[in-house]
């Protein structure tokens, strides 16, 4: 694998994708307080055409994430709350009889969204589970044998709890591999959770919404972006970097089987989106760097043993510790 030979000029892609992304980080950044690095991943998960998966106990911000970003790309917004007794025709959609009684119509379920906020993933079962990460898989959705086409871009934040919280599903690890990103929201800090308290009005059930800032960027400069991310540079000692950092992963002691080359493409492309939230137009080391936790913990799976999330990323952190970084 090479990387590009040509780097494409971002800014010529999108005029004022830098000063979107700032202003979208500052909005952002004003609501969940003292959570500018998984902030930072968020928006370059977006720009990297995958889906994002937040672990976190509840109140701790992960809907006002979604929301806060589904407002600042405009295009429609749909949100699922995931219980128990969800089927998956209540997320992808139904046939119905039409208003003559002679055939029968599709009826598009809250998945036909450009930005779709899938809360409690783990709370649902894992038909229903499986229905949703199929269509983000294809980009489709599939009923009685026709194929619909989802909207462009399409865009699940996908929220979980902890396992510890009871009447969870946990995702099969095929389905965790659907998600380009897994990002941890702990607690707010004492001085940030101080800021919240100054600042009442702005709390989490305020977050902006396309409704009350406007959006940030129209979804044909969002798809653009998009596009544009494949042309960011990496120099091949990069991407070298990057790769050893992914095969690495198959040599862990115990482990089942480490990350696929599948997922070491989808931590290339995020990387690239980062560099480009960060204003460049090519890769250095330190965007692989942080995103190894992010794009890689969570693709981790052992053999009859159930790691937590908090092990897995010390191990790569471990691994981390030993490739040096390219100069």
């Amino acid at each position: 694998m090479k990387s590009s030979a040509h780097p494409v000029s971002l800014s010529s892609a999108t005029p004022s994708s830098s000063d979107v992304v700032s202003t979208l980080k500052s909005r952002l950044s004003g609501v969940l307080q003292g959570k500018d690095e998984l902030i930072e991943r968020a928006i370059a998960c977006f720009f990297a055409r995958g889906h994002l998966l937040l672990e976190g106990p509840p109140g701790t911000g992960k809907t006002s994430l979604a929301k806060g970003m589904a407002g600042a790309f405009g295009g429609k917004f749909s949100r699922v709350q995931m219980t128990s007794d969800l089927l998956p025709s209540d997320v992808v959609g139904i046939l119905r009889m039409s208003p003559t009684g002679k055939d029968f119509e599709f009826r598009e379920g809250p998945i036909f969204a450009h930005f779709l906020l899938a809360d409690e993933l783990n709370r649902t079962t894992p038909k229903t589970q499986s229905a949703l990460l199929e269509a983000m898989e294809e980009g489709t959705v599939t009923v009685d044998g026709k194929s619909y086409a989802l909207p462009n871009p399409f865009f699940v934040v996908a929220t979980q709890n902890p396992l510890e919280f009871h009447g969870v599903y946990p995702l099969a690890e095929s389905q965790l591999d659907r998600f380009m990103m897994l990002l941890e929201f702990t607690s707010p800090s004492e001085e940030a959770e101080l800021r919240i308290y100054q600042r009442p009005d702005r709390a989490f059930e305020k977050t902006p919404t396309a409704s009350d800032q406007g959006p940030l960027m129209t979804l044909d400069e969002g798809r653009s972006a998009r596009v544009a991310i494949d042309g960011v540079h990496v120099e091949e000692s990069v991407l070298r970097y990057l790769m050893h950092i992914v095969r690495e992963t198959r040599n862990i002691v115990g482990i089942g089987h480490g990350v696929s080359v599948r997922g070491g493409l989808q931590y290339l492309q995020a990387a690239k989106a980062l560099a480009f939230v960060r204003g460049r137009e090519f890769v250095l080391p330190r965007d692989v760097r942080d995103l190894a936790v992010p794009c890689l913990a969570h693709r981790l799976f052992f053999n009859g043993m159930e790691i937590e999330n908090l092990a897995k990323s010390q191990m790569i952190q471990e691994i981390l510790s030993r490739i040096p970084e390219p100069k």
